[in-house]
């Protein structure tokens, strides 16, 4: 036999072996079944999310709510205050106008605090964006109100003073002195603690992307308040605001700065109607990001300044008061007062409105589009 074949035999014999060693179950066969995908991809990583604030929200909902409790309890002390001022000497200091207003302002501010508390507990997103405006506008006021009582509350403190010493006859006590001081300290302190360390407290927790995108999770649906820019918003909340306010001052103090003149009665009512209707077209169309509101703005907004500059520079103040009504003794309370002299509500005016129109300005870039075309990216919370 040739020796190829040999080797061929002798390796068959050697296979045959082989088979006959392993039992077939033993023969490893590839398997039929499908490998799950993670065991063969390496797993992504998963993007962290950002932690819940849900306690966060109900406690400063809480606290929105206890200070519009505040507020509300300031209505009937109001009306303790009006209801006092009738027994005093000469009653009737207060006119019914200011009460009306002092009330009306404190029960908005409870209606809006409430409102806004209850949906921070609930987590709402239109609560989470509205605290957000406020606070800003809470903070800004409350500066310049604060900025206002220490530099005028020492005057007026010390006009009471000189006051009490004409009319008593006698020299003041240190005793006296030392209490006026001791409540003008309190005054100011207060003031901080409430019109601006509060607000930023609130500022800081709500502008967190984390409480944002908790109030997102716990609130799915999309809010009115998400169809706008969140700067544009806080614009036309602000305006909505002053014509609200406008209008309560049409109705219970009639006195309108027109062009260096004050006109009284009812053509200023007619005035503060025009102006407080113009603001709620504004802030509409703000709302709408409609580039005609934004001009409409633009253009009014200076005219109004250069009205109230001339107005409060020019016109007697103290005949425009006596021609509303005022009695002799509300004349003579007034025309005590430093602030009626000095020119502090001319200042909180014209700086108001030029910040005002300052940020309007600093919006334009929201209405670059048309209405029709397509509308700026919300901004994040």
């Amino acid at each position: 036999m040739p020796v190829h074949m040999l080797i061929r035999l002798g390796n068959s014999q050697r296979e045959d072996a082989l088979e006959n060693e392993l039992p077939p179950s033993d023969i490893p066969t590839p398997s039929t079944e499908s490998v799950p995908l993670t065991a063969v991809l390496t797993p992504l990583a998963e993007p962290a999310t950002l932690p819940d604030r849900s306690t966060g929200l109900v406690v400063f909902g809480v606290f929105q709510i206890i200070l519009g409790l505040m507020a509300a309890l300031m209505v009937p002390f109001a009306a303790l205050g009006a209801f006092m001022s009738r027994l005093a000497p000469g009653g009737g200091t207060m006119r019914p106008g200011q009460f009306v207003s002092g009330t009306a302002v404190y029960a908005f501010a409870a209606a809006v605090l409430l409102c806004l508390g209850i949906g921070s507990v609930q987590m709402r997103r239109w609560a989470h964006a509205l605290t957000l405006v406020l606070s800003w506008y809470w903070l800004f006021s409350g500066i310049l109100i604060t900025v206002l009582l220490t530099a005028v509350l020492p005057v007026t403190m010390r006009s009471i003073l000189n006051a009490q010493q004409n009319s008593a006859g006698a020299h003041a006590s240190p005793l006296s002195t030392g209490v006026m001081a001791v409540i003008l300290t309190i005054i100011i302190v207060f003031a901080a603690v409430f019109l601006v360390l509060v607000p930023i407290a609130f500022l800081v927790f709500y502008s967190r992307k984390d409480v944002a995108e908790t109030c997102r999770r716990r609130d799915p649906v999309v809010r009115w308040t998400e169809r706008t820019p969140l700067p544009v918003l806080g614009a036309s909340v602000v305006l909505a605001f002053q014509a609200l306010y406008l209008l309560l001052t049409g109705v219970t103090t009639p006195l309108f700065p027109f062009f260096g003149h004050y006109v009284y009665g009812a053509p200023a009512f007619g005035c503060f109607l025009v102006t407080a209707a113009l603001d709620a077209y504004i802030a509409i169309a703000l709302f709408h990001l409609k580039p005609a509101g934004w001009w409409v703005a633009m253009i009014t907004l200076p005219i109004r300044l250069i009205s109230m500059a001339l107005t409060y520079s020019r016109a007697d103040l103290m005949e425009a008061y006596s021609r509303m009504g005022f009695s002799q003794q509300q004349l003579q309370l007034l025309n005590s007062n430093p602030i009626t002299h000095s020119h502090v509500i001319l200042w909180w005016s014209l700086l108001s409105t030029v910040v005002l129109y300052l940020y309007l300005l600093w919006l334009k870039r929201y209405f670059r589009t048309s209405a029709r075309g397509p509308q700026p990216e919300m901004l994040p919370v």
